[in-house]
Formats: C-alpha cells, structure tokens, sequence
C-alpha cells in the first residue's frame, strides 16, 4: 500500500541564512564563558537547549563547533540561529520609574568604569528579610549608556551613609572586588561620638567576633585595626571623627570606638546596648562613609561624599567643624 502524501526525504530543513544572526562579542564581554553569555543575553534560553544547538552544530563561535565552557573573545562572532520563541534581554530597566528617579539622584561620580553612590541612612545596599527596596534592586536603573547592569563589589550598612562603589562591567567588577578584599583601597570614615578618646591620634586594635548581628571584641576574633583622628571635640562630652579601617571586618568602625568608651551617636547596637537619644539631634546613626581614594587603580582618583542634612546639622548644634 502506497501513501497518496508527499515523499520524506529523510533531509534535514535548511535554515535560510536570513533568519540567521552573527553577533559580534563585544569588548566587556571579553573572556567571559560562553554560557554565561547567553545567560546575559537569552536568559530564558533552557541549558539543555543550548547544548543540544551546540551539539548539532547549529550555534558556532568563528565558524567553529564549541562547547559552553568557552571563554569568549572580544571580536569573535556567534552564530546564532532562529530563536524566536526565546525572549532577548533587552535593556529596557524593571525598576519603578520613582525609584529609578532616586537611584540616580544618589549619583556623585560616573566614568566608563565606575558609578559611585552617595548612599542615604536607612537604605540597605543588598535585600534580606523584611527588605524589599535596597540598592541591588535598582541597578538596572543606572545602565546609562552601558550594555551591562553595575555590579556591587563591597557593601555598607544600611544605617550608614556615604560612599558605596558601583562597577560598569565584569572586568572592572573583578578588579574592585581584588582590591576591597586586599585592602588597597583607603576608605575614610566620619563619626560623631559619645564622650572623646584620651589620645586625639591612635590605632585601636582589637580582634573582633562576629556574634549574631554583631561583632565583639574577643581574643578568639579575627586581626581589626582601625585608625582614627580627633578632628573636634565639644569638651568631654561629644567628638568629630575620621576613622580609617584598616581592616575589614563587620561593623569594625561601630564596634572599635565603642571598645574604646567612644560610641556612635545614634548607635542602638553599640551603646552599650542601650541607645541614647539626645533631643537636638535627629534619631539618625552618626557614621558617613566619606571619602575613598582610588588613585591606586584609576589615576589620580579620589571621591569624598557630601554629609547628609542630619549630619551636617547636628555638627552645627554642637559647635563642631571639619576641615580637610
């Protein structure tokens, strides 16, 4: 019995080379894994399938047969075959147009390779439970005229406020992140204390535990050091001032000067567990990430953080000034 139907080759469907597309890899992407790649770009592209399109030859990276653990060069050409059942990343931002709006408000530097934020008190950079507005949320925001999402490579608390570097692409990310981590950056701190230390210059060195939601200072705790200078002082009674972390460690800055009988003002974790409130001065934590030197990375670069308001104000009430 013969069927009436159409004959089957038995040969594949050709794919017209109109519906075929050859993307150039572009410099950001340099060295990064050819999955990741697509992670980016086709994100709802399922890994199974785009095993199976790079097993039946039907995605190439220069012509050639690849696998999804090839590190991509910059220059390179990805052929890509139809995928229109697959959406494309496009850069249109997810973030709330009024957070959008504020996001970029916080903005005090930008170049090809960094964005820097001065971060408000109050604000987490990061979520967690029972936080669901934080400045991971928003970054889609601060794309400007970059392909790529700015990426966090170093974190602030969320009730201190200041400075908080952003990078524009994976290399810059990595760079940052080596230097956080290394210490190579001087980071300098305000903060308006309780009571004033007994020497106006010291080093406070303390090893400290993290216990909780806090840090301690234990022998069992890891190496902190923490510079500091007394750059005003109101009798015995409150002190301006710059600390410099030589260290990295949780809450190093709150903890430290509250080892030393000089905490925070504002501080409802490390004041002796009980938080002071002063009438004159708003309900606030007295600690602003100030000023970062990046010069040992982007020539010549140093970026200060104007004080907020409250801040600002409380030095006013009490008499205290700040020179550079």
């Amino acid at each position: 019995m013969t069927s009436c139907g159409p004959k089957n080759s038995g040969k594949k469907k050709v794919v017209p080379m109109s519906e075929v597309k050859l993307v150039k890899v572009k410099a950001e992407d340099d060295g990064m894994r050819l999955n990741r790649w697509f992670l980016k770009y086709y994100p709802q592209l399922p890994l199974s399938r785009l095993q199976k399109l790079l097993r039946t030859k039907q995605i190439k990276v220069d012509g050639k047969r690849s696998e999804t653990s090839l590190k991509l060069a910059a220059g390179q050409e990805i052929r890509i075959p139809p995928l229109s059942d697959v959406p494309i990343n496009k850069e249109q931002s997810t973030v709330l147009p009024r957070d959008a709006v504020f996001v970029k408000s916080l903005v005090i530097y930008k170049d090809d390779n960094i964005i820097v934020l001065n971060k408000i008190s109050g604000l987490a950079v990061q979520g967690g439970t029972n936080t669901l507005r934080h400045i991971d949320g928003m970054l889609e925001a601060l794309r400007f005229d970059k392909a790529e999402v700015p990426k966090l490579v170093h974190r602030i608390d969320k009730e201190t406020s200041g400075i908080l570097v952003l990078a524009r692409d994976r290399k810059n990310a990595e760079l940052l992140t080596k230097a956080f981590r290394g210490r190579d950056l001087q980071k300098t701190y305000l903060a308006l204390v309780r009571g004033c230390p007994k020497t106006e210059v010291g080093e406070i060195k303390a090893p400290l535990l993290k216990v909780g939601e806090k840090s301690i200072v234990s022998s069992e705790g890891k190496k902190a050091v923490t510079e500091y200078r007394v750059l005003d002082r109101v009798g015995n009674k409150f002190a301006l001032i710059e600390a410099k972390p030589l260290t990295g460690r949780t809450h190093q800055i709150r903890a430290h000067l509250e080892y030393i009988g000089t905490p925070i003002v504002g501080d409802d974790k490390y004041f002796d567990g009980k938080r002071e409130k002063f009438t004159l001065l708003k309900d606030k934590l007295y600690l602003h990430a100030y000023k970062i030197d990046l010069s040992g990375i982007y020539n010549k670069l140093k970026i200060t953080a104007e004080l907020p308001a409250y801040f600002a104000e409380a030095l006013d009430v009490l008499g205290l000034q700040y020179k550079e």
